[in-house]
């Protein structure tokens, strides 16, 4: 079952990892990158890697280490962090040549912070602890600025322990963690928070085009959203980029449309009717389509506001 647990940046427990643990980071997409420079800057030996090694470049010339494989990654860091783009990647880096479960041996502590499906977290899970290791899952809620500023919500699952050992790294990387109990619970978690988000951007789109093609201002409906019930960080910060057609990523929309299948997927596993979601997922595949993949998710809006 899912339970709900809060830290607001915990002062460390007693005896818990009293001395700073070498650090793996796997995945240097934009998360990643971002998470993995903060643990740098905060004073931890970390070594990265990724499948495009070109990528690691930005973290090396921070201080990281860059390992040769993600095999070698793991059997040289106390504590391994992973944050790949799709429940494919998150098996590929663990299950392949050379990678996570291949360097995984007794006590070896593995915290994955992917956006996957349930189905996903539980294969990892029981690889990782069937050969000895320790597994937390912690994906996370937030985009490319929260993670630069260390403001992202954690939602971690698995062992508990684990996630009380690892909460001053945490503590770098977010404003809050929550620990929602065992290991699946935080994916379905981010599917919920990420569902929900698709869906009201693309309300979003809807109402600035219905709005415009009737004789409105799009900033005047902006404004109008900001001062009533309905007003929201995420209307506020892309709203007007959306106007000016501003869609420098920081969150791609392909993985935007991704997360809403897998709600979609979970609902229908759940026996749970998801329309919007549904038609959510429609909008955001229209998108990539029409080449909008690689943008920031507000892409969505290109493709709702054509006549």
């Amino acid at each position: 079952f899912c339970g709900r647990q809060t830290n607001r940046r915990l002062q460390r427990p007693l005896g818990i990892m009293a001395e700073k643990p070498t650090v793996g980071y796997i995945g240097m997409g934009i998360m990643g990158s971002a998470m993995a420079g903060r643990l740098i800057d905060a004073g931890y030996s970390v070594t990265v890697w990724n499948r495009s090694k070109e990528k690691c470049e930005p973290l090396e010339k921070k201080g990281a280490k860059v390992a040769d494989s993600a095999q070698d990654l793991v059997e040289t860091c106390d504590v391994v962090f992973s944050c790949t783009s799709d429940p494919a990647s998150a098996r590929a880096v663990v299950f392949g040549e050379k990678g996570v479960l291949a360097g995984i041996a007794k006590g070896k502590r593995y915290i994955d912070m992917s956006t996957v499906d349930e189905e996903c977290v539980m294969e990892i899970a029981e690889a990782i602890t069937a050969s000895g290791g320790r597994f937390l899952e912690a994906p996370v809620s937030g985009s490319k600025g929260p993670a630069l500023n260390g403001q992202l919500v954690i939602l971690s699952a698995g062992e508990e322990a684990l996630q009380k050992e690892v909460q001053p790294m945490l503590d770098i990387l977010g404003k809050r963690t929550f620990f929602l109990g065992e290991a699946g619970c935080g994916a379905r978690m981010k599917l919920v928070v990420n569902m929900v988000m698709g869906i009201n951007m693309v309300a979003l789109c809807e109402g600035l085009s219905v709005g415009q093609k009737a004789g409105l201002s799009g900033k005047d409906i902006l404004e109008v959203i900001k001062e009533g019930a309905i007003a929201s960080p995420m209307y506020g910060l892309k709203g007007p980029k959306m106007l000016e057609g501003d869609f420098a990523p920081n969150f791609p929309l392909k993985h935007q449309q991704k997360d809403v299948r897998l709600a979609v997927d979970m609902g229908d596993k759940v026996g749970q009717s998801m329309p919007l979601a549904a038609a959510c997922n429609e909008a955001f595949k229209a998108a990539r389509a029409a080449g909008k993949g690689d943008d920031d998710f507000s892409a969505v809006y290109a493709t709702v506001s054509k006549p």
